[in-house]
């Protein structure tokens, strides 16, 4: 079992002060927080991609690599790239680069994306929203699995037998597909034979069984060995000593991120009653102290297969040290209860 930590550079009012810290505060912040990740032992950190004022993310592999600079051993990753909104030969370019410079640490998380910012900001339609990401996938994999590459398509001009540089330290460079549980999206994984990442943030995760069941019906369909293609998870989730303090803490810019951004979507207000709700044993958020965590953790990946799971820390704008501490007690109490116990069960 892998864990981890991803972020999406958050940078919105705090709910205590009424503070906003600069994008350029939080971005120091997070290189903090991923030197940290790597020395408690965590496996995988990630860094999403959004393009407004509420986030300092935009350039997340910029943020991996200086994070590759101050660590020895975690895996970097984004968390996802908007790849229907990006040149797939700029995509593979800077994340062989950090597989330089991380000495064959990266990843690439690719999705559409749950918000739509990027879309106009780089000129494209939403339209053509499912096409532009199916045949931007398939260039990023040719370009990962052959020096030299021709490509002709409709969204990005063609070109013929020309290489790409620099070449990734990892043969080849993981590609995962991120899914907010969208079927078409796991049977695409699972057709391809890519590793999956499900986003899930809100609901039963039970309820994300049968889209795992898809995925790996569909890998098996296409040939490829379903049992090696790893499912992870990405969630909400907060660790302090106590579950009361987790409780404390964690909640109130919860909800106001919650209730921010639910104006946008149409959601309801974001009660207590809910977010307690999502905390228990069947619920979407993992808040807690390390034992109820790292319980949480076992008993969800019993019933969705996942082999690695990543905490989306924080929600909204949290202190510093305390992002610092949660990710801390990730490292050295939660993930060894949990390979623990994982262990037992596979004896």
């Amino acid at each position: 079992m892998e864990i981890g930590v991803d972020t999406f550079v958050e940078t919105t009012p705090d709910v205590r002060t009424g503070k906003t810290i600069s994008h350029a505060e939080r971005l120091r912040e997070v290189v903090e927080e991923i030197a940290l990740a790597d020395q408690v032992g965590l496996d995988i950190f990630g860094v999403g991609e959004h393009h407004r004022k509420e986030f300092g993310d935009s350039a997340s592999v910029v943020v991996l690599a200086a994070g590759a600079a101050v660590t020895k051993k975690i895996r970097l990753t984004s968390s996802v790239t908007v790849l229907s909104a990006a040149d797939p030969v700029r995509v593979f370019q800077e994340f062989a680069t950090l597989d330089g410079i991380s000495n064959g640490r990266a990843e690439i998380i690719v999705g559409r994306g749950s918000m739509v910012d990027a879309f106009p900001l780089f000129g494209y339609d939403l339209k053509d929203y499912e096409e532009l990401f199916e045949q931007k996938l398939e260039l990023l994999l040719k370009l990962r699995d052959s020096e030299k590459v021709s490509w002709k398509g409709g969204h990005r001009p063609a070109f013929t037998n020309l290489g790409v540089y620099p070449r990734p330290v990892q043969t080849p460079l993981p590609v995962w597909i991120g899914s907010g549980g969208n079927p078409e999206s796991a049977i695409r994984a699972g057709v391809l034979g890519l590793p999956l990442v499900l986003a899930i943030i809100g609901g039963s995760p039970v309820q994300f069984a049968p889209i795992v069941k898809l995925y790996k019906e569909a890998a098996a369909r296409a040939g490829h060995d379903a049992s090696k293609l790893p499912v992870a998870v990405h969630s909400l989730g907060f660790v302090a000593e106590t579950t009361s303090l987790a409780v404390d803490r964690y909640f109130p810019p919860t909800q106001a991120s919650m209730n921010s951004f639910g104006k946008e979507r149409g959601w309801g207000h974001y009660s207590r009653a809910q977010f307690d709700a999502s905390r228990s044993l069947e619920g979407a958020l993992y808040v807690g102290d390390p034992e109820t965590v790292a319980n949480k953790i076992v008993h969800m990946s019993k019933q969705l297969g996942f082999s690695r799971f990543i905490m989306h820390l924080p929600v909204g704008t949290m202190p510093h040290h305390e992002v610092m501490k949660a990710i801390e007690l990730l490292g050295t109490e939660v993930a060894p209860r949990v390979r623990e116990q994982i262990a037992r069960m596979k004896a």
